[in-house]
Order: structure tokens, then sequence, then C-alpha cells
């Protein structure tokens, strides 16, 4: 029977046009154990499919894109006989005691575009991907994510468009206010010109132009204070406050036309020093007793 089974595929594989293979399912689902997505500095894309074992011939949807080097393996490392359906959009396993390991290298779907690394990715099942280590932020669907020592996400059910860059220029500007030194770091693509803190209006602003250019700005907290909202010229635009260590925070927005760009705070650093109320109040606590004890005289 389980010859026949085989029989049957591979009869069918002949009468399948190859445009039309990745709208027909020959064989049952495969199940994956895992997806690997590995992208090195270089740009290049590797793909790891770990594949239960079965004891009925199995179907694997590859990665839509110019697969190359396609392998199949045993968990041992030794070549098995599969089928490829079209243009390798997928794979038959035939039945075997062992798990299977699909490796390719993936090619044309990571290109450059408004100076980002991006990739628009689809494939419904859930997908790690291995960064370069130099990365320690990129975009998913247009939002800022934080890798620190993660060099890596996981998708589940996964679409999205991944964007990163390596050679982002980043410029510190000097902030002073009454004898203080702040620095505020930009990190952005964009050129930002006429950089201003207004510290009655609690307010940074600058010139953005060029649009459509991630803009990240890195802002002590002893500076300016959330929660924030930013504008465009007059326009409340969406932006995220997306990492906060404790002393500075992470305001990241995707201006989609050049202009003036606010970003407005609820507190900044203040016109006295701190320590100046401070220490008439502690001095109001302390002459407390005194004053009861001079009023019960």
């Amino acid at each position: 029977m389980k010859f026949t089974g085989i029989f049957i595929i591979f009869l069918l594989l002949l009468v399948i046009p190859a445009a039309n293979a990745q709208e027909v399912s020959i064989a049952e689902k495969a199940n994956q154990k895992s997806i690997i997505v590995s992208i090195n500095e270089a740009g290049d894309i590797h793909v790891i499919h770990i594949v239960s074992s079965s004891n009925s011939p199995k179907q694997v949807e590859l990665i839509d894109g110019e697969i190359q080097n396609l392998i199949i393996t045993d968990e041992e490392g030794e070549e098995k006989m599969v089928t490829k359906i079209g243009n390798n959009d997928a794979v038959i396993i035939f039945p075997s005691s062992s798990d299977s390991v699909i490796e390719y290298d993936l090619k044309d779907v990571l290109f450059l575009k408004d100076n980002l690394w991006t990739l628009d990715f689809l494939y419904l099942e859930t997908t790690s991907f291995i960064l370069p280590e130099e990365l320690d932020l990129i975009f998913v669907n247009d939002r800022p994510v934080y890798l620190g020592d993660q060099k890596g996400l996981s998708c589940h059910g996964c679409q999205m468009i991944l964007e990163y860059a390596f050679d982002e220029p980043k410029n510190v500007i000097d902030v002073n206010w009454e004898n203080q030194e702040f620095d505020i770091e930009m990190q952005t693509f964009a050129s930002i010109e006429n950089f201003e803190f207004d510290q009655p209006a609690k307010e940074i602003s600058f010139d953005v132009k060029e649009s459509n250019q991630y803009i990240t700005t890195i802002i002590p907290l002893e500076l300016l204070w959330g929660p924030y909202v930013v504008f465009l010229d007059d326009e409340k635009i969406l932006f995220q406050d997306y990492k906060n260590n404790g002393t500075h925070v992470w305001i990241n927005m995707k201006p989609n036309a050049t202009g003036e760009i606010s970003i407005i705070g609820t507190t900044v650093v203040p016109e006295f020093p701190i320590i100046a109320p401070l220490a008439i109040g502690f001095l109001m606590i302390m002459m407390v007793p005194l004053i009861r004890k001079f009023n019960l005289r």
C-alpha cells in the first residue's frame, strides 16, 4: 500500500504544471518543529526547516524567493529521497522514522530601500530569525524593536516587513541649561537642522529635510520627562517611546513629510536647583516642634 501511494504521488507530479504547483496540495501538511531564517552581515539568507518524522508522505511549503542549494537530509546528515513541486515551491518528504532537515539559501528577497535593508516576509508558520550580531535596533512593520543582547526574534504566523541598517548616522547634541549639560543623541539618515530646546514650553524641536526616514531621539529623562506627544508642524503624528533604561528614553518616529518636528513632554529640568525646595521643606519640618513648644509657653 505504501508503494502504491508513492507511485500515485509521482503520477500526480507528472501532470501538475509548475505554475499551479503552489496552489495544489498533494500530501498532508508536515509538522514542522522549527523554521530558522539566518541573515548574515552580507545579506545572505539561509533557511532550515526541521520536519517531524512520519509514516506517510508529507508536504512542506518552502519560503517564497529564489531557492538555491536545496538539500534534504535526515538527522545523521544522510540525503533523503524527496520530490520537488513546481519551481522549488514545495517538497514531498516520504515516510521516515527520523526527522528531516530541509536547508536552502534564499535569494532576491532582501533589498535596499530608503537606506534600510528590507525583507517583505510571508510564511504562516512560527519562524525564528537570527540576525547579525552588530544590530541592536530593527524595525518590524514600522515599529522599532530593541534587540539588546537578543540577536534574533520569533514571528508567529509570520507576515512582516523587516527593516534594519548597519551604518545609521548618529549625532550627539549638547544642551546647556542652568549650568548643566545634557546630551541628546539623534539616529537617522535624514538631515536634521535648527535643533532647539525650549525649557518653558517643555519642548525639543528640529527641522527634518527628508520624508519617510526613521528618526530615533535619545533624551535624558532629567531634561524632559514623559508622557510625550510629537507633532510634525501642527499635526500630531505617531511615535513610539520604545525603551527606557531609567536615565534615558528612546523616541522613534517616521515622518511622511518634511517640516518641523516637536517633541513635547510634561516635565523639564527645573528652573531652580531642586535642592532649594527640598532644603526649605526640611527646615520647615524641623521648625514645627520648636513652634509648638513656644506656643505652649
